[in-house]
């Protein structure tokens, strides 16, 4: 992905603004988050979660950050020479980088985390297969070479959404990609407390003495970490009642996804801010299993589009507060550069449910059991995943809406086996608005069958076209490429777009602004 002509994309975080922080409040030291759902992986590279890579952005580093201009600067690189046409980088590590362990961060390090992160990230693995080769040189430099050039690679290892390049020492990075690491060293902004780490309760962490911060101003994700608090405490409060309650009793600070319900409540209190996260908001997605009956037959998928109604998963997700969400929405965020209307009258146009009952009888399908997943603990995606076994159900399908938590939830949709063996016929989520703007990052768009995300669909054409997007060489051209790729999505239906979520985030007003970079980055908090 070339920087240069994706800064257009800084319409995304426009509202990312770093808060400042009351006096009473920097005397405290700690402070007391909730978070979006429960924290029960701990990988941010294993996992596309967004609750994982807030937590992975507390205590790992990474070789790049994006500025405010979303162009990739050095973070932990010191900077890179670029050589062989493109073909060959160079990266040298600043000096002073530690581990949590007291070890040295070194080239070989570096190696190991971006040949792991490689096999699991959708920008990563455009990378494993353009490389020709990785080594370290010495203790604080090493090489990348690829068999072309690719201006995105910096990009590419400092984005800060799912999955990040994450810097863990040789030995962590040394677990199989698919397996989730059981050593959680960093050498970021905090330690993560492992010891005091209860799943479904709490998650802790330690600011890193050791961390050795640029001496540079911050930078959205670029530029210097100052760390102005001792202690984070995460606590995880499923019930968004006791949120709000903690929230308005001063027990909590700062609340990531409030319930919309409780949004008028919690902004009639004056110690309490009500603000939006981001202003391209997350992009609400029906994901299909690929690999089994039903949805391995396209007409099955296909069959669901003539009575699917993007407003009614909007208000069922977030309210019918029209400021809160944003339909119809295409295959890439609305608002966005590469956002189209090309054949989105299959969703935007009148919607008829008897049509999709006939074409889901002429469609071949026998009846099968439709596992729906539900994430219960996270009240948006709950939501949506309600509404879409209601109008499977109305359809036609045979559906078995499984509740359990969002951990769980992870852990299940990696099972790919049938339904009778533990496996999942479909389910809801969101992705993050800036991953889903443009191919190069857009997991659900996707077709590489095996190496895709979660539902491991087999669709060439898509990946003919993503390719096509990395050497496009204008917006024009992008523009054109993201057309052709929603005009297959509504061919092929990998997923289907169900509208784009405008999520609040709530805190006390002794936090008086926005959260720089998102709810992860507590060292973005600065002093009044």
């Amino acid at each position: 992905m070339q920087a240069t002509r994706r800064g257009v994309l800084g319409a995304a975080g426009a509202a990312l603004v770093a808060p400042r922080l009351a006096s009473g409040q920097v005397a405290a030291r700690t402070l007391r988050f909730v978070p979006q759902a429960n924290l029960s992986n701990i990988d941010p590279v294993w996992s596309t979660a967004v609750v994982v890579r807030n937590h992975g952005l507390m205590i790992y580093d990474t070789l790049y950050g994006l500025g405010a201009d979303f162009q990739p600067k050095p973070q932990m690189a010191a900077g890179h020479e670029i050589s062989e046409e493109g073909r060959r980088w160079t990266i040298t590590l600043r000096p002073g980088l530690r581990f949590h362990d007291g070890a040295p961060v070194l080239a070989r390090d570096c190696v190991a985390s971006i040949a792991r992160w490689s096999k699991r990230d959708v920008l990563g693995q455009r990378l494993d297969g353009l490389l020709d080769g990785m080594r370290a040189i010495d203790d604080s430099r090493f090489e990348i070479r690829m068999k072309k050039a690719w201006p995105g690679l910096a990009f590419a290892l400092g984005k800060p959404s799912a999955n990040i390049c994450a810097i863990m020492p040789e030995r962590v990075a040394q677990t199989d990609p698919f397996q989730q690491i059981q050593d959680f060293t960093g050498s970021g902004p905090f330690r993560f407390l492992r010891d005091e780490f209860r799943a479904g309760d709490r998650v802790h962490y330690a600011r890193f003495e050791g961390y050795e911060s640029r001496n540079e101003p911050t930078d959205f994700m670029a530029g210097g970490k100052p760390v102005h608090f001792d202690r984070v405490e995460w606590r995880v409060m499923p019930d968004p009642s006791t949120a709000a309650a903690a929230l308005q009793n001063n027990e909590v600070d700062w609340w990531e996804t409030p319930l919309s319900d409780l949004l008028p409540l919690l902004r009639r209190n004056r110690d309490i801010v009500v603000d939006l996260v981001n202003g391209a908001g997350n992009l609400g997605v029906l994901r299909f299993n690929f690999l089994h009956p039903p949805f391995d037959n396209v007409a099955v998928r296909r069959a669901i589009l003539p009575a699917l109604d993007q407003r009614a998963f909007m208000d069922a997700a977030i309210g019918t507060d029209p400021e809160m969400s944003r339909v119809p929405a295409g295959a890439f965020t609305p608002g966005m550069p590469l956002a189209n209307d090309a054949g989105l009258e299959v969703l935007s146009g009148p919607r008829n449910l008897a049509a999709a009952q006939r074409a889901l009888r002429e469609s071949g399908y026998a009846g099968q059991r439709v596992a729906m997943l539900s994430g219960t603990d996270i009240p948006v995606l709950q939501n949506l995943s309600v509404v879409a076994a209601d109008l499977l159900t109305r359809i036609g399908f045979n559906v078995d809406l499984q509740a359990m938590d969002w951990g769980t939830h992870i852990q299940r949709r990696t099972n790919r086996g049938p339904v009778e063996q533990g496996g999942w016929s479909a389910f809801c989520t969101t992705w993050e608005g800036f991953d889903v703007s443009v191919p190069g990052s857009h997991q659900p768009i996707r077709g590489h069958g095996a190496a895709a995300w979660a539902g491991w669909p087999t669709i060439p054409r898509l990946e003919e076209l993503r390719e096509a997007w990395f050497e496009a060489p204008d917006l024009d051209s992008e523009k054109r490429i993201a057309a052709e790729m929603q005009r297959v999505v509504w061919q092929e239906v990998p997923f289907i777009p169900l509208g784009q979520v405008l999520p609040r985030m709530a805190y006390r007003r002794s936090l008086a602004g926005v959260v720089k970079g998102g709810p992860a980055l507590f060292w973005g908090v600065r002093r009044a």
